[in-house]
């Protein structure tokens, strides 16, 4: 009688779990089948503007070339909310697991005020500078007004996105993953509905696409204001936690930065590989980019939200100091990443066509050389199953310098040079922008699993938890 009452409860309260007790499995289990399905549903929010408008007549190939002009500014936009959502979430989770709700709730009140200002200033700076911004990217005299119709449009939503993606962090860090996951689910439809309609039905091109994206973050958002300001939430935004304080922000920021560093410069080797495609291989091959960023999402997707499942547990359980559950929590997570990361290794190998044609299936050239590119750009993507889980596992343990320097490493310090070094070499330039990817895929794996091999042991022993 005592268990169904319990069952009960946790169905009424969005899913909640016990992250403190329990089979360790089971928990990991019930809260990756929300968290992987709302990463689902998250890349067909992120792709399904680039489906629509690679079939659009006449104009597809160029317009799909310019939306992923603007994907640095909408990676930025998101590295923004990661920078607080993902560095407050687990504080808070290691402050619950110690007993510290009213610490948690501090740090999701002040976490709730610096997304809102982030949120202005980059809207401001984005309506100024675009269209520069759009040219530096490598936008030509044809694909310059289709990437800025849908950026102006774009940008006016970044409060949306800021408080979907930033505060939705914290719902899930509270094991409410059913919840967080109707967060991206809501949006993701709506967006899904509204995309033909503004695109073809209103004839609204690039713009019907935009538009269509910021309503459905509107709706996101709300949703997540009412759920973390509502009765069945564990934290509450209240007015008095608002008020920033560097005592509590300091160490978010500290943490945030990893994730941040991690999805900003996502935007910054965008326009790395965008300029030099552009330069030695045209408008063509930053298409055929374009697509691969996109299948590269599809990859990141499933060990994004294994990576969301186990944070909480993780943070929550190294708080109250159970490290056992710490260590099998990590194991199934790495188990679970390097499965599914050799698996989308095999089918972009085998089919790489079917990945292009559901971008676009009218350029004979592009379907050519994307399906050339795929094979050489994600040559190392079954290596990035260990650097996922565990640099999440280091970001969960709150390791906010090693975090940053692992973040740093694999873009910031191999493949960014690379993408200008390895030309220098190859006669072939294109194939060598494209081989900078596997490169240091495999360099950055093998360093992240070294250095987690030599200082976990050390972060459990530590006496002041």
């Amino acid at each position: 009688m005592q268990m169904s009452t319990k069952v009960k409860r946790n169905s009424a309260s969005g899913g909640k779990r016990d992250l403190g007790s329990g089979s360790v499995g089971r928990l990991m289990f019930s809260l990756a089948v929300p968290t992987v399905a709302a990463q689902l549903v998250n890349m067909l929010y992120n792709v399904v503007d680039r489906m629509y408008i690679g079939h659009i007549p006449d104009t597809g190939v160029q317009a799909l070339t310019g939306l992923g002009l603007c994907f640095p500014v909408i990676m930025m936009i998101s590295a923004f909310s990661a920078l607080i959502g993902m560095g407050g979430g687990p504080q808070a989770a290691i402050a619950m697991g110690q007993g510290k709700n009213e610490k948690a709730e501090r740090i999701l009140g002040n976490c709730t005020t610096a997304l809102l200002m982030i949120s202005i200033v980059l809207t401001v700076v984005f309506l100024i500078f675009g269209q520069r911004l759009l040219v530096l990217f490598g936008a030509s005299s044809d694909t310059l007004p289709f990437a800025w119709s849908y950026m102006q449009i774009y940008v006016c939503g970044t409060i949306c996105v800021q408080i979907a993606l930033g505060l939705n962090a914290f719902i899930t860090t509270q094991g409410f993953t059913r919840i967080s996951m109707m967060t991206v689910v809501i949006g993701a439809v709506i967006n899904i509905i509204l995309d033909p309609v503004f695109i073809f039905g209103l004839h609204m091109g690039v713009r019907g696409a935009a538009l269509a994206t910021v309503l459905s973050q509107a709706v996101s958002a709300v949703w997540v204001l009412r759920f973390l300001t509502g009765k069945k939430t564990i934290l509450h935004i209240r007015k008095e936690n608002m008020k920033v304080s560097l005592d509590v922000l300091g160490p978010v920021l500290a943490l945030g930065v990893s994730p941040f560093v991690m999805q900003s410069t996502e935007s910054l080797l965008n326009i790395c590989f965008n300029s030099s495609l552009a330069k030695y291989g045209g408008d063509l091959a930053v298409g055929a980019m374009t697509i691969l960023s996109s299948v590269m999402q599809i990859n990141s997707l499933i060990s994004n939200g294994i990576g969301q499942a186990a944070q909480p547990l993780i943070s929550f359980n190294y708080g109250a100091r159970k490290d056992d559950r710490v260590k099998q929590a990590i194991k199934l997570m790495a188990i679970s990443c390097v499965t599914t990361a050799t698996i989308f290794f095999l089918m972009v190998q085998l089919f790489p066509a079917f990945f292009v044609k559901i971008f676009n299936n009218s350029s004979d050239e592009l379907l050519e050389i994307t399906v050339w590119a795929m094979h050489i750009y994600f040559g190392g993507i079954f290596m990035m199953g260990f650097q996922n889980t565990f640099q999440t596992s280091f970001v969960a343990l709150g390791q906010a310098k090693i975090s940053l320097f692992l973040a740093c490493l694999r873009k910031l310090i191999l493949l960014i040079p690379l993408i200008y070094i390895l030309p220098c070499f190859f006669e072939n330039k294109v194939f060598a922008v494209f081989l900078a990817e596997p490169v240091s895929d495999i360099l950055a794996a093998l360093t992240t699993i070294t250095m987690f091999a030599i200082n976990f042991p050390k972060i459990l022993k530590k006496e002041k938890r």
